[in-house]
This record gives C-alpha cells, sequence and structure tokens, in this order.
C-alpha cells in the first residue's frame, strides 16, 4: 500500500492496523547478538554478569522463527535409537565416537537425528567438527530420508542418501560410486551441511567456506546424518546451539530479500480493475467494522468514499464496544437490548456468555449494577473479602486470616476501568487496555465511591463530577460503604444462581455445551479464592480477555443488520497465514521467508 492516504494516521491518532489486526508482535534480538550471548553454551544459556540475570537464548528459534515445534521438531542432537551399535553418543548426544573394528566398508556405522529437517526452516545448516580423524578418516556428512536409512552405511551409499565423504572428498548421491566435490577433511576441521527448501539443493561449508552445491532435486523430510567407519572417529555436532563457522545468517538474508521482490514483483491481473481502490475498501470496512467513526469519516473524505453503514449506527456500536472493554458488562447488555431488540434474545449462547463475563466483572469491582436508576457502591471482590470494612477508601484487612495487606486501590486499579461517555472520539485496544479511558479503581476515582446510592444516571457529566467528590472523612459514608458492600456480595450471589439457572435452561433446550459449562465453571471458581488474581484461574480478570468478547458482540450486532461479522481485510489475512501454514506441510521452503506480522509492521512504518 504505497498510498500516503492509506498509510497516514487520521486525526483520532487511530492507526489503521492495530493490536487486533497485527496480533502480538516479538521482537526477538539479532542472531549476531544472541551468538555473542550465548557463548559455548549447548543450550545457548547467555551467562550473565555476577549477580546478574541469566538470559536464556535459542538461537534455534531465532534462526528458524517460522517453525512451529510443536507440530514439526527441529533437529536439536543425535538419535539415541536411530544409530548403529557401534556409535557412541556422549555430551547431550552431541559428540559421536566409533566403537567397531573397521576392519572393512560392511564396518561402517551412521546416526541421524530423531526428527527431520521442517520445511519451514527455508534454510537450513549443522556443521560437524571432525574432534579426531581416528585411524583412516572414513567418515561421511548428511542426509538421508526415513525410509531408507541404514545404520550400517556411510550417508550417500543407498537410495535417497547423500553425503560428503572426509577420506577422498568425493561427493555420493544415492550411489556407492563417489563424485569428485571438494577438499578433503581431518581433525580440527569444521564440515557444514546446508539445506536449501526454496530449490531443494545442498551445499557444504569447510571451515566457513562454501564448496558450492552438492545436490539437487531432493526430496523433503531429510535427516542430518553423521557415518564413521574406523576406529577412533570422533566428531561434535553443532545444530545451532553454538554460533556457527559459516555465516548462515548473510545467506537467510539473502534468501528473505528474494523472496519479497518475488511477491512485491508479482504480475497483478488486468481485469481486476484499480488495486488501490480495492485495498481502500478493505481499509475503510476494516475501520466500520471495528467502530473507529472518526477514522472512517477521515479516511472515506481523503479517498472519496462512501461508507455503508451510517454514523449514528457506528457510534451506536461504538458505545457498546466501550462499555465491554471496560468492563461495564451490565450497561453494555442494557445498551445492546435497547438499541438493538431481538438480538441477545435470539442468540442465547451469546447472552450468556455476555452474563458469564458479567459475573467476572462483579469480581473484579469493574461492573456496575444498576438498580432503577441508581447506581451501587464497588462490588467486594469475592465472598471472603466481603468481610473487610472500608477506611479512607481503602480496605482494611481484618483479622479473620487474610493478611496480604493490599489496599482496595492496590489490588483493582489495573483491573477495572471507568469511562467518560463521551463516544466521539474512537476505542483502540493496546497491550490489553482501551485509550481514552480514566484508569480508575473500580471505576471511582481515588477508591472512593459516592455516599448516596440515589444519584442519577441520567447526567453522566454530573455523574462522573459526583464521583470525584472525596467524602473519605464522613463517618456516615464509610458506613454506608461497608453496607453497600455486603449488599454488592449478596447482589453478586444472586446474579450468580440466575446465571446457573440460565445454564440449565439452555441445557435443556439445546443440550450440554461444553463451553458453556467450563465458561461458567471458571467465572463460579474465582469466589473460592481471597484473592482472585492470584489465583490459577486470575487469568479471567485480565482486562485483555474482555476483548474476544467484545468481537463476538460486535460481530453479532453487525451480521444482525445484513454487515459482514468479519472484514475483508482480516479474512485476506487470515487466508495469508493459513496459506502459509499449508506451504509448510506441502514441504514449500518459501514459506520460511514471508511473514504476515512483518509485511503489516513494514506498512505502519513507512
Amino acid at each position: 500500500m504505497a498510498d500516503s492516504s492509506v498509510n497516514a494516521k487520521c486525526s483520532d491518532g487511530v492507526s489503521y492496523f492495530d493490536s487486533s489486526l497485527k496480533g502480538k508482535m516479538t521482537s526477538h534480538n539479532t542472531l549476531n547478538n544472541s551468538s555473542s550471548s550465548s557463548g559455548g553454551n549447548p543450550g545457548g544459556v547467555a551467562a550473565g554478569s555476577s549477580g546478574g540475570q541469566v538470559a536464556m537464548v535459542d538461537r534455534l528459534k531465532l534462526l528458524y522463527p517460522n517453525v512451529n515445534e510443536s507440530v514439526d521438531p527441529l533437529p536439536r542432537s543425535w538419535s539415541s535409537q536411530d544409530k548403529c551399535t557401534t556409535i557412541g553418543l556422549t555430551q547431550n548426544n552431541l559428540r559421536v565416537h566409533y566403537k567397531g573394528i573397521g576392519k572393512s566398508h560392511t564396518d561402517a556405522a551412521s546416526a541421524r537425528t530423531p526428527y527431520p529437517i521442517p520445511s519451514a526452516c527455508g534454510l537450513y545448516y549443522f556443521e560437524v567438527k571432525i574432534i579426531s580423524k581416528g585411524r583412516d578418516g572414513y567418515m561421511g556428512i548428511g542426509l538421508t530420508a526415513h525410509t531408507h536409512f541404514k545404520m550400517n552405511r556411510l550417508p550417500g551409499w543407498d537410495k535417497q542418501s547423500y553425503g560428503y565423504h572426509g577420506d577422498d572428498g568425493n561427493s555420493f548421491c544415492s550411489s556407492g560410486n563417489g563424485q569428485p566435490y571438494g577438499p578433503t577433511f581431518t581433525t580440527g576441521d569444521i564440515i557444514g551441511c546446508g539445506v536449501n527448501l526454496v530449490d531443494n539443493t545442498c551445499f557444504y561449508t569447510k571451515n566457513g567456506h562454501h564448496l558450492g552445491i552438492a545436490f539437487r532435486d531432493l526430496p523433503p523430510r531429510l535427516y542430518p546424518t553423521v557415518g564413521l567407519q574406523t576406529p577412533g572417529e570422533v566428531v561434535d555436532a553443532n545444530f545451532g546451539q553454538e554460533p556457527f563457522k559459516f555465516d548462515i545468517e548473510d545467506m537467510l538474508k539473502e534468501l528473505r530479500a528474494a523472496t519479497k521482490a518475488t511477491i512485491y514483483n508479482f504480475p497483478l491481473p488486468d481485469d481486476q480493475g484499480d488495486w488501490t481502490v480495492i485495498l481502500h475498501k478493505m481499509v475503510s470496512s476494516y475501520l466500520v467494522h471495528h467502530g473507529y467513526s472518526s477514522s472512517a469519516e477521515t479516511f472515506a473524505r481523503s479517498t472519496g468514499q462512501t461508507m455503508q453503514e451510517d454514523i449514528a449506527s457506528i457510534k451506536n456500536r461504538q458505545k457498546i464496544i466501550k462499555l465491554v472493554l471496560s468492563g461495564r458488562m451490565g450497561q453494555a447488555i442494557e445498551q445492546t437490548i435497547r438499541l438493538y431488540p431481538g438480538l441477545l434474545e435470539s442468540n442465547q449462547n451469546l447472552l450468556f456468555m455476555l452474563k458469564c463475563r458479567q459475573f467476572i466483572e462483579m469480581v473484579n469491582g469493574s461492573d456496575f449494577e444498576l438498580d432503577g436508576s441508581s447506581r451501587t457502591s464497588p462490588v467486594q471482590t469475592s465472598v471472603i473479602q466481603s468481610t473487610k470494612s472500608y477506611q479512607n477508601g481503602n480496605t482494611v484487612i481484618s483479622d479473620s486470616g487474610d493478611n496480604q495487606g493490599l489496599s482496595k486501590n492496590n489490588v483493582l486499579c489495573d483491573n477495572g476501568t471507568c469511562i467518560e461517555d463521551d463516544y466521539s472520539n474512537d476505542v483502540e485496544m493496546e497491550n490489553g487496555h482501551a485509550n481514552n479511558v480514566n484508569n480508575s479503581s473500580n471505576g471511582y476515582k481515588n477508591g472512593t465511591s459516592n455516599c448516596n446510592p440515589n444519584d442519577s444516571l441520567e447526567d453522566d457529566d454530573e455523574d462522573e463530577e459526583a464521583m470525584d467528590v472525596d467524602q473519605s472523612q464522613s463517618p456516615n459514608c464509610k458506613a454506608n460503604n461497608a453496607l453497600v458492600a455486603r449488599s454488592g456480595v449478596e447482589r453478586m450471589l444472586e446474579f450468580g444462581r440466575e446465571l446457573f439457572q440460565m445454564s440449565q435452561r439452555l441445557e435443556k433446550e439445546q443440550g450440554v455445551n461444553e463451553t458453556n459449562q467450563k465458561m461458567l465453571e471458571d467465572a463460579f471458581s474465582l469466589l473460592a479464592y481471597s484473592n482472585p488474581w492470584a489465583s490459577p484461574l486470575g487469568w479471567q480478570l485480565c482486562p485483555s480477555r474482555r476483548e474476544s468478547v467484545c468481537a463476538a458482540l460486535n460481530s453479532a450486532i453487525l451480521e444482525s443488520m445484513s454487515y459482514s461479522w468479519r472484514p475483508p481485510l482480516e479474512v485476506c489475512i487470515a487466508h495469508a497465514c493459513e496459506l502459509l501454514r499449508l506451504m509448510s506441510g506441502s514441504s514449500l521452503g518459501a514459506c520460511a521467508f514471508v511473514s504476515v506480522e512483518d509485511v503489516l509492521t513494514q506498512q505502519q512504518h513507512h
């Protein structure tokens, strides 16, 4: 997107490619920095200064960031099972030594890694250092396929087996007849083997020098393999845990640049019209979908577009989005029912999810429950904490055994937020928090509450001013706080009973719903802890957990108005990510040098 109007920011500061689109970006140190920090530690552990923190650096994850090791593990050592009996392994299965008699080629022995090279590596490389050439130096370094691996043969002698041998410098490709390739190697030499999974070629290096392509048209799913044949032969392997002798990082950069150039220079069909207009429509629909009304208006004016949804409708959704993101679920549900009648009634599972979140926000202290036209005091955070009393706006720990010594402010300052009801500004999520919201404890500034429970909610501005009044010195106020806190717990428990009854009704009407059951169980379990935020289920109280609820409700509202439940821009990115995954599964190594996150970051910085 080269058009400046696409990459610029609108007046309200909302970036078109915000955190909900990009996902979580993880920045890594450069390989050179990690190499120097990891030193000679096989596991990639960087030793800190005396008394300092020790940083763990996994160089393999830096070398091959697109590899998902839960699906396709990287080779990290030699296999203790896939080896000949005359092969010995030591030093975390990285050192190989020969234990046979070595009288003839029938005494050869090989070992390979437990896992093949993942296609998502793009360019894979490992090195072997010759600790001792032994009697004759009949050593082979290379690759073998799973179905054709013979443990009593050197790599290269059998079908789908490839090797570079030290005694004669020949390369062997699925045959016992070698071809001249490179120099011989002996004690002290470092031999590297690289596999280019984009063009399916293999190359070798000696002491950091590239020796050229040795094999072409390689099959997928090859295993790094080493073979020895005479007594005294010992080699050490480096699969990337330590810095390589050869500058593989430079080759990775070249391949990544070439792949990106191929994408950017790919010819577009002429019958698709003006691609700039199409991209503008995608961006516009994204802004409208997420309720960025000011950005959507500014973008539409700058690109000469018309918006499908009117501004009033966008602001209605934006109002609900702000309520959800600030934890005010009760008000969000009421606004949804008022503005979109019939939506929640016809989607009971969605309503159940919203109410489960409302219960969590009650525990969190962020949800304001409405009783007619009155606003209540902040709800206590658990049944156990309901025994605590208020003093100067803080919670004083009683002698009931809960001696954590945390004030109400300290516990809740990051869990609940109070918003100003000025919905002319857009909401943008960043690090799990809503921008343009007043981050106050339980929605009450300075941890204090309005002592008058009958304040009207009709005027939001007056309501905000009322919350600013510091009545912490009033004895009547403290007494009212304690009373309302107890009643708040009672309301929370009553709401929980209603929620349970709703789950029972839905189960009778629709059958067992495991998702709903798990949601309810997790929410109710928070009551078992005096400090829910430090509990094993405390993750539910994190503000970022509101985002998925917000997305589900927003999509349902749009779908009820016959709009797409997901913006085309997000669909396009999801397709691109799935395509990369399929490429990896199909052994297309080019997927390793394309990252959707990198493309988005690059576009944002332009």
